[in-house]
């Protein structure tokens, strides 16, 4: 029981220091070098083509979890339940896309669709993990607004771009507070389980993923084939595949 406590007091600590930060801390606006990438070669004429290839990785694991979770895997649970991981896989699956379109010519503007499936996949996992650990009805009740709230991260920072003043404080708390929250609920709130390890896996896959897009020209001068941003995509690809075969094992298919 307290265990439970001290985990409930830690998660609203984590929230309440996400609004004194957005409310505190200046707009963060979009660096324009952040669109400069390591690799830059064309081949086939693909531009930038590690970069796009990369996001096949997504491709795969996205239609895999979707057809999973929409045709074969029975959870035991009611639709409504399982819709946030029928979403989930569904935004992994557009990650791909958006993902490589904004790779062929990166800019501000193809960013956008970058970023928007990856606010739907991350506001659909934080909901899978609220519903499996805290409360199945607050996890349902919570999947269509952390969506919405996803979404309008994205517009908000670009329609905020286009006028001249670019805001990404409420993109970054998107992204970042859940990764922050899931490991806390995980720790203090699930029980060992097949599945707590795939969401344990995915994490640690994010982490390093964000480790190698942060050295991206550093890997490609040692590699010289292969950028820190072309192995983001495959390990956070990876990741994602060992959260779907963990859920697998967890419940048996139809």
């Amino acid at each position: 029981m307290f265990k439970q406590k001290l985990g409930y007091l830690l998660i609203w600590l984590v929230v309440l220091g996400a609004i004194a930060l957005y409310s505190f801390v200046d707009p963060i606006t979009q660096d324009s070098s952040y669109h400069h990438f390591a690799d830059q070669r064309n081949l086939y004429s693909i531009a930038n083509y590690y970069n796009v290839i990369s996001n096949l990785a997504f491709l795969v694991v996205g239609f895999y979890g979707s057809y999973i979770f929409l045709f074969r895997l029975k959870l035991g649970y009611k639709f409504a339940e399982k819709r946030a991981y029928q979403i989930f896989y569904i935004g992994v699956f557009l990650v791909a896309f958006g993902s490589a379109y904004y790779h062929l010519e990166p800019s501000n503007l193809t960013l956008v669709w970058d970023r928007l499936p990856m606010t739907i996949s991350f506001m659909a996992l934080f909901s899978m993990v609220i519903g499996e650990y805290l409360s199945s009805k607050v996890g349902q009740a919570l999947l269509l607004p952390l969506i919405v709230c996803g979404g309008i991260s994205v517009f908000y920072w670009w329609f905020g771009e286009i006028q001249g003043h670019g805001d990404l404080r409420l993109y970054v708390l998107v992204q970042f507070v859940p990764l922050i929250l899931i490991p806390i609920i995980l720790i203090f709130f699930a029980k060992e389980s097949v599945q707590s390890r795939g969401y344990w896996m995915l994490i640690l896959a994010y982490v390093l993923a964000k480790f190698l897009e942060y050295f991206d020209a550093s890997i490609y001068q040692e590699l010289h084939f292969i950028s820190g941003h072309s192995l983001k995509h495959i390990v956070a690809a990876i990741g994602t595949y060992w959260l779907l075969k963990y859920q697998i094992v967890q419940h048996p298919k139809k």
